[in-house]
């Protein structure tokens, strides 16, 4: 299952020249964000979507976030964050329109893993159509439009780095979260999405 942020087109299909490796269906919860649940074909990386003996949902494969430009957003999530591209692809086509409800959509799709954990970021960028919506400059943390991904990091260097690029600090800095026993900071990257960056609790 993926997670995809609002405001943009809703969601993606990994459309290439080979047959897809999921078939994934859209749908939104009350608070108007965008779910999709995808059916993955079998290969030897997706064993844990095969698992037919559990409960329905079995966990959260990726983030998609809407930019407005790859490269700007590398420079954040990849070179400031330290994440690493795992997998591009360019999607368009008729399954790729009716799933997302957006005509002439092509996208170019950035996939970024972390040296550990679940899960992973896409970056999406619709190349056609460029009429997406910008997040709203006056956004704030209870709006229930906003979207934020939690990362455990090196806050220390994640602070650096964001305030020597001159990425928006969203927390004032460094902040002591004392019933987690962690550090915190949020930053937002070059489209406004938040990141909320914690270290590993201390003893």
């Amino acid at each position: 299952m993926s997670l995809s942020p609002r405001p943009g087109p809703k969601c993606f299909l990994r459309q290439t020249s080979r047959r897809p490796a999921f078939r994934p269906s859209t749908f939104a919860i009350p608070t108007d964000t965008t779910w999709k649940c995808c059916i993955f074909r079998t290969t030897r990386e997706t064993p844990k979507w095969h698992q037919h003996t559990g409960p329905l949902f079995l966990g959260i494969d990726h983030t998609a976030i809407v930019v407005a430009d790859t490269e700007s957003s590398l420079k954040f999530y990849r070179d400031t964050l330290g994440l690493a591209i795992v997998g591009t692809s360019e999607n368009y086509g008729t399954e790729q329109e009716h799933l997302n409800n957006v005509f002439g959509a092509r996208l170019r799709i950035t996939t970024l893993h972390a040296a550990r954990g679940p899960g992973s970021v896409e970056l999406l960028e619709y190349l056609t159509p460029r009429d997406g919506r910008a997040i709203p400059v006056d956004t704030r943390a209870n709006d229930v439009w906003r979207w934020q991904v939690n990362f455990t990091a090196d806050v220390d260097a994640v602070e650096r780095g964001a305030r020597a690029n001159h990425y928006q600090m969203i927390s004032p800095g460094i902040v002591a979260e004392e019933g987690q026993k962690t550090t915190g900071i949020m930053i937002a990257d070059p489209d406004g999405h938040a990141s909320l960056l914690e270290s590993t609790p201390h003893p």
